[in-house]
């Protein structure tokens, strides 16, 4: 099949990149069934952005399967009724794409780690070099049950900020994003296993050592340095040969 009769080149680019997101995100075991949902800022100014086909396991995603819809919920290009999308999904990922136009690429989960640590009052907590990482640029989103309605937008935007780049949504599991898809793979991927450890760690009972606020903070801005984008790519680009011999399939 000719997926560029179909697609723009950039279009196609861009639907390869989030199906192999999918099956990367599968492949660390992110995934809940059909649930989750992982959106991408496709290239042109009508503000179209990629998601899931509800149904559909996260291993099993295909580039030319992944539905394109605006930011009303409108499916472009094909049958509303055989691309369907999750509508929590597209509620708090059509907040953010709406809000932040930096954040191309949105991340949504809802591991066991994940929930365990929203479901936590102290939150995040500053024990981990991972969780560090987050240190002073994590955000939080109260829980007002599955997310079906509009409104709820606004809030989870104004919880986010202008600038965070995740948040834990209370009571519910992570979201992250990025200027790209290794970017958003990177954040989730840093709070995921954040959250893992402070389980972990909690679970034994035993007292927990806490870094001085300096060192904190000395993290945070060592996460943040000038070649944060070189090593984001190499990342990216090694967890793209964990399902290097699925890329046939992921990509048409």
């Amino acid at each position: 099949m000719n997926h560029l009769a179909r697609f723009s080149a950039d279009e196609w680019q861009a639907r390869c990149q989030l199906a192999a997101l999918y099956r990367l995100i599968a492949y660390f075991r992110m995934t809940d069934m059909i649930d989750t949902h992982i959106s991408l800022r496709i290239p042109g100014p009508e503000h179209h952005f990629l998601i899931n086909r509800y149904g559909v396991l996260f291993q099993h995603m295909r580039a030319s399967e992944l539905v394109r819809i605006d930011q009303h919920g409108n499916v472009i290009g094909g049958e509303a009724a055989s691309q369907r999308v999750n509508k929590a999904g597209f509620v708090i990922h059509s907040a953010v794409h709406m809000a932040r136009p930096d954040l191309h690429c949105v991340v949504h989960t809802h591991t066991a780690a994940g929930m365990a640590v929203s479901a936590q009052e102290h939150g995040l907590l500053p024990i981990t070099q991972h969780a560090l990482k987050f240190h002073g640029c994590l955000s939080y989103h109260e829980y007002e049950g599955i997310a079906l309605s509009l409104s709820e937008r606004e809030r989870v935007v104004a919880d986010l900020g202008p600038h965070n780049k995740a948040m834990i949504l209370r009571n519910h599991g992570l979201l992250a994003g990025g200027r790209s898809v290794a970017e958003a793979f990177h954040e989730i991927y840093f709070l995921e296993r954040a959250c893992q450890a402070q389980v972990q760690a909690m679970a034994g009972g035993a007292q927990l050592h806490y870094p001085s606020i300096a060192v904190r903070c000395h993290t945070a801005e060592q996460f943040a340095h000038d070649d944060e984008e070189e090593l984001i790519t190499l990342g990216w680009q090694a967890a793209l040969t964990l399902i290097a011999d699925q890329q046939q399939d992921y990509c048409r």
